[in-house]
């Protein structure tokens, strides 16, 4: 732990030398450059002491997700100049080699190494400038920003009375981080806005305690109940395993109440089971595990779930994970049409041109991190949280609200 908390403050020494370098470049007056030694120390002292502060009983809190907006607003930028100003000293370093060795071995190290360029240090400063105001942005607006996502698929064995069929899909609420009443009944008439046959919910309703989401109940309650019902499912953070608990009793205490709250908002939780949806004469099979996660946990039990389910019924699935598809739904025998996760968040950062292009760090972890997969006609779509967690805000990645509307025909992916 001890080596742990030295490296870490070793390399954000390191950030903090090569960005005063650039600073030192771009300013002269030394009361500046002053000011700046000083508010960067108490910003790095109070940050490190923050998190020597971080109490496992408890977790996640309000004063948590500042200290880690905090920290990101002050580094991110710092490691984007210094990854600049570290690629200007690897040129600079190869230019003085070939100056000593080929053109004058007589000269000295010091005037064959070129200075530090000012246009090198003003390009550094102008590229952080864009994740600060970024992180700005995100805190303030993009973590409230929903957007309402509309994907069409299409399979060729969907019974004919759900052609047009409508699911809207949120995940991923942590009610624990929310601060804004307005914000949430804005999203929640989004919700009632679409007019889908089913709602559906994949998990995630709390960071860690049930308690968070009390004073959201009556808010969540304005979901309307739509014809074909409202159903759920369970995500990692449901089973309140991220914090240290006084007791195994308090533990699964608190995990009988988050269990409940999705019933208190009018959800029908799913815990590896199914049931069918019966319209006029047909019916698909909706199937929903616990969490399943490649590097989390794994309560869910696909086989239990299906027990009885045909391999010819069509099915939608609710797995919180996407990793749960990518390792065992997707060339799971009795074929599961279409399966919806969340978890990712999308990182809460990346950027996204919707249809056209999408990148995030989620991309690097998760092979289906956001939108729609395919695989031998059994899709995948990954809702990209309706909340957030950590990171008290969102850049690029819209805190989501889906519409999914299946459509009988030839696959489309």
């Amino acid at each position: 732990m001890v080596i742990r908390f030295i490296i870490i403050c070793a390399l954000f020494l390191f950030i903090e030398l090569y960005s005063f370098q650039a600073i030192r470049t771009l300013i002269k007056l030394r009361w500046l450059l002053i000011s700046y030694q000083i508010i960067s120390l108490l910003l790095f002292v109070f940050i490190i002491y923050s998190f020597t502060q971080f109490d496992r009983s408890v977790g996640q809190t309000k004063q948590t997700m500042f200290t880690m907006g905090l920290m990101l607003l002050v580094y991110v930028p710092k490691i984007v100049i210094t990854l600049v100003l570290l690629g200007e000293d690897v040129f600079r370093a190869g230019v003085g080699i070939v100056n000593y060795f080929i053109e004058n071995p007589n000269t000295t190290t010091n005037s064959v190494i070129p200075s530090r360029r000012k246009f090198v240090s003003q390009l550094a400063v102008g590229l952080a400038a864009v994740p600060f105001l970024s992180l700005i942005y995100g805190i303030f607006e993009g973590r409230y920003n929903f957007k309402v996502f509309k994907q069409t698929v299409f399979f060729p064995d969907l019974p004919d009375a759900f052609d047009g069929f409508r699911i809207t899909q949120i995940s991923d609420v942590h009610s624990g981080s929310f601060d804004n009443p307005e914000k949430i009944s804005y999203a929640i008439d989004l919700v009632n806005e679409q007019n889908s046959d089913m709602i559906l919910f994949t998990g995630d309703i709390v960071n860690t305690h049930a308690t968070e989401m009390h004073p959201w109940l009556e808010t969540f309650n304005k979901i309307k109940d739509p014809k074909y019902g409202k159903y759920s499912v369970l995500g990692n953070h449901d089973y309140g395993e991220y914090v240290t608990w006084p007791s195994e009793e308090k533990k699964e205490e608190n995990f009988e109440a988050i269990k409940k709250l999705y019933e208190q908002i009018g959800f029908q939780l799913l815990l590896n089971e199914h049931t069918y949806i019966q319209k006029g004469e047909d019916k698909i099979a909706l199937v929903g595990v616990e969490n399943w996660g490649h590097n989390f946990k794994k309560a869910g039990d696909l086989n239990k779930a299906s027990q009885n389910v045909q391999q010819e019924d069509f099915k939608v699935l609710m797995s919180h994970d996407p990793s749960h598809w990518e390792y065992e739904i997707k060339n799971h025998p009795k074929n599961f049409h279409l399966t919806l996760s969340g978890h990712t968040h999308g990182m809460q950062f990346g950027i996204e041109i919707p249809g056209y292009f999408k990148w995030s760090l989620a991309q690097y972890v998760y092979k289906q991190w956001a939108g729609l997969y395919e695989n031998a006609g059994r899709y995948v779509y990954v809702n990209r949280g309706f909340g957030f967690h950590a990171y008290p805000g969102r850049v690029g990645i819209m805190p989501e609200i889906t519409v999914i509307e299946l459509k009988k025909g030839k696959n489309v992916a």
